[in-house]
């Protein structure tokens, strides 16, 4: 296993999309093993392949900390909505580091996809999950949470970016 190094935004790998896996061996564990670790080693909940400049559909999560057994790989995932309720949350990225912003995201969502093996996965999630599924796979479809930001708080996110020390690097 290895760390690779995360893509920081204004790379555009990040707003790439990513084409679906339809081989699964073990240079996909691999990739999926470097993922977690890459999350492990810069402490974020979730990575998607695009953060590592890969576009590949998968992205690896963990949310065990307060759902346990939430940790694994999505291979291909699809999710939808759950009923109409929505949460409104602080949510950052490990492409945009020290910067968050309260994004609205569906409360619950039923993701399908695969693991690691190509084996069938699907789950109704709710939560800090249902929030990770949504902002991962919008990693897969090149949107970054900063684009569901809107008025005053975009702006505000924005400047924070602008200011910031990685971006004028």
């Amino acid at each position: 296993m290895s760390i690779r190094d995360i893509r920081i935004y204004g790379d555009p790998v990040l707003t790439s999309i990513a084409t679906p896996i339809d081989t699964f061996d073990s240079s996909l564990e691999r990739l999926a093993n470097d993922m977690f670790e890459t999350m492990e080693d810069a402490g974020g909940v979730g990575l998607a392949a695009n953060q590592i400049g890969l576009t590949k559909r998968i992205f690896v999560y963990d949310c065990s900390h307060v759902q346990p057994g939430m940790r694994g790989a999505l291979i291909n995932p699809v999710w939808q909505p759950l009923g109409d309720m929505l949460q409104v949350g602080p949510e950052g990225c490990l492409s945009i580091p020290d910067i968050s912003a309260e994004t609205v995201r569906h409360e619950t969502v039923r993701v399908s996809g695969f693991d690691v093996f190509g084996r069938p996965v699907g789950m109704a999630v709710s939560g800090l999950m249902a929030r990770c599924v949504q902002h991962e796979t919008d990693h897969l479809d090149g949107v970054l949470f900063l684009d569901r930001l809107q008025g005053d708080v975009r702006k505000q996110a924005m400047a924070e970016v602008r200011a910031s020390d990685w971006f004028n690097a």
